[in-house]
Formats: C-alpha cells, sequence, structure tokens
C-alpha cells in the first residue's frame, strides 16, 4: 500500500474511532519519515491527549531525538520510563531505559 493511501485510511480510522490512540500512533509513525511537521504533531497529539498509551514515548522521543530536539527527547524518555514503571510494564520500561542510555552516551 502507498504512503498516501495508508494516510488516507488512517485518517478514516481516526475520524471514525476519534479516542482511539493507536490510529494517531500509527499516522504519527507513517508521517516520521514523509512529514516531519506532521508526525511531531501527531507525536505531541498524543502526548497530549493520551498521555497513558505507552508505545508513543519510544517512538516519540526518538523522533524528536533524530530531529535535534534533545532537551524534548529526554523529557519524553523520562516520561516514558516513568509510566512503563506505573503500568508495572516491565518490558516497556527495559526497552525506554536502553534506548534512553544510548541517547544520553550518542549525545554526551
Amino acid at each position: 500500500m502507498k504512503h498516501l493511501d495508508r494516510v488516507t485510511e488512517l485518517l478514516n480510522y481516526i475520524e471514525k474511532e476519534p479516542k482511539n490512540p493507536f490510529n494517531l500512533y500509527a499516522l504519527a509513525l507513517e508521517y516520521q519519515n514523509q512529514d516531519k511537521e506532521k508526525a511531531s504533531f501527531y507525536f505531541n497529539k498524543l502526548l497530549i491527549e493520551h498521555k497513558d498509551y505507552l508505545p508513543t514515548y519510544y517512538h516519540a522521543a526518538l523522533f524528536f531525538a533524530n530531529e535535534e530536539d534533545l532537551q524534548k527527547a529526554d523529557k519524553i524518555f523520562s516520561e516514558g520510563i516513568e509510566l512503563a514503571k506505573t503500568q508495572n510494564n516491565l518490558h516497556a520500561k527495559k526497552e525506554l531505559e536502553n534506548a534512553y542510555l544510548n541517547f544520553q552516551f550518542e549525545n554526551d
């Protein structure tokens, strides 16, 4: 499926299920290599409107790190690790901690 077709399909899903964070998450991921501004918009929307949606944190932090917004990436990693602890999701916590350590090492 082409990028534009996937985007159209995801926008339709968002229209049908506006409270489902997965659709916004999938759209942010779809945009991250094609349209940085829109990816940023949807990652920020997720972080504001769906703070408890844990999958956002890993990809959003990496996205903002790649965009050289290091302070924001650092904050997102930290918040994601705390959320994973709160949700008792040890797998996500470990993944976030490992990615955060790599981020710190690369940006020290």
